[in-house]
């Protein structure tokens, strides 16, 4: 595994050994991260990303080494936060990443009056419908204050995996297939006008 793109780019990140944590690929980051740069906008430069289930932290290093102005990070895992932090250390990243412990359904509900983000990013277990389900009605409810106006909620599952098209304020209008992966691109309904109108949003 390595960093694709921006200042940190081509450096090895560590990920652990066997099948309990499955990394974002190389490639599937590479697609996610053209999508977000090359729309009408760039949402990654500047941007305040919510990395849930995040592992090794792979797609928030991405993020972070292509300009983002900060990413949490939340994490159950003590083996995957341990490789999460030597990741961040590795890359000299300080303030920029918050890391947090803790189930991200539990964490959402806990933190629906924080910081806006303008992208989350989750990736559970391919297997674990449950946490798909209370991650995304956990964002699309309660958590909704969390978001941005115009923020997206990304999903990654496994292709014949099926995700709801709604939960709460969120609305999926994009699925994006690469292998036996896909990625779901979520966005609050109440704004879906206003972000048609940028070009790179929801058709």
């Amino acid at each position: 595994m390595r960093v694709i793109g921006g200042q940190f780019r081509s450096r090895p990140l560590l990920a652990p050994s066997g099948q309990a944590t499955r990394p974002t690929s190389d490639r599937l980051r590479e697609t996610l991260m053209n999508v977000l740069e090359n729309g009408a906008r760039n949402r990654v430069a500047g941007a305040r990303v919510l990395d849930l289930f995040a592992g090794t932290g792979a797609v928030g290093v991405e993020a972070l080494s292509r300009g983002a102005a900060s990413v949490t990070f939340v994490e159950q895992s003590a083996q995957s936060m341990a490789i999460l932090e030597s990741n961040c250390r590795n890359m000299g990243i300080g303030r920029q990443a918050h890391r947090v412990r803790a189930k991200a359904a539990q964490w959402l509900q806990r933190a629906a009056s924080g910081e806006l983000y303008d992208w989350v990013y989750l990736d559970p277990p391919w297997d674990d419908a449950d946490a798909y389900t209370q991650t995304l009605e956990a964002l699309g409810f309660t958590a909704c204050s969390l978001l941005a106006n115009d923020a997206w909620v990304i999903a990654e599952h496994r292709r014949k995996s099926a995700l709801q098209d709604c939960y709460g304020c969120l609305k999926r209008w994009r699925i994006l297939e690469q292998g036996d992966a896909a990625l779901s691109f979520y966005a609050c309904a109440k704004i879906s006008a206003a972000t048609h109108a940028e070009g790179d949003e929801p058709r």
